[in-house]
């Protein structure tokens, strides 16, 4: 994952440990000494929001101690790899600007594709000048790789 990434997720973690965690807590205790909990929709909500919170917690955890950051500052590669910023021309001429990313950063608005979509994996390893078929669900099409760059990614 990127640097922007890592540090994206590590202030969520932070959030939800020091803010809405214990916030959550103390509204279950406060729910609780309401009398009947069967029908006390502040404990039931807060029982159920509190799952949610703990299942993203350990979603967080786990990714951010499994992955492997990548500054696309530092990177200096002919090939397209992961962190790539790639300019690449359509059969029609059309040309668009992507950022090759992990999976959590992906937002196709900014041009930011996933090293695992259709895209992404047809351009992996590519050099400028290689043209490569791409097989998405819409059907087969083709992309020129006009220009590779490394830089920060926003």
């Amino acid at each position: 994952m990127t640097p922007k990434c890592h540090q994206k997720m590590s202030e969520e973690l932070e959030y939800l440990l020091k803010v809405e965690r214990p916030e959550t807590t103390r509204v279950i205790a406060w729910a609780a000494g309401n009398g009947d909990r069967s029908e006390n929709a502040d404990y039931i909500y807060g029982k159920k929001r509190l799952r949610e919170i703990d299942r993203r917690l350990r979603f967080l955890k786990k990714r951010l101690n499994s992955s492997k950051i990548i500054d696309p500052i530092t990177m200096n590669s002919v090939k397209i790899q992961f962190s790539s910023t790639v300019l690449v021309e359509y059969e029609n001429g059309e040309q668009k600007l992507f950022s090759i990313v992990g999976v959590d950063e992906v937002d196709t608005e900014k041009g930011h594709l996933s090293w695992r979509s259709p895209v992404g994996k047809a351009l992996l390893g590519k050099e400028v000048g290689d043209v490569v078929m791409v097989k998405a669900p819409k059907g087969e099409f083709e992309l020129e790789v006009v220009e590779l760059s490394y830089r920060e990614i926003s």
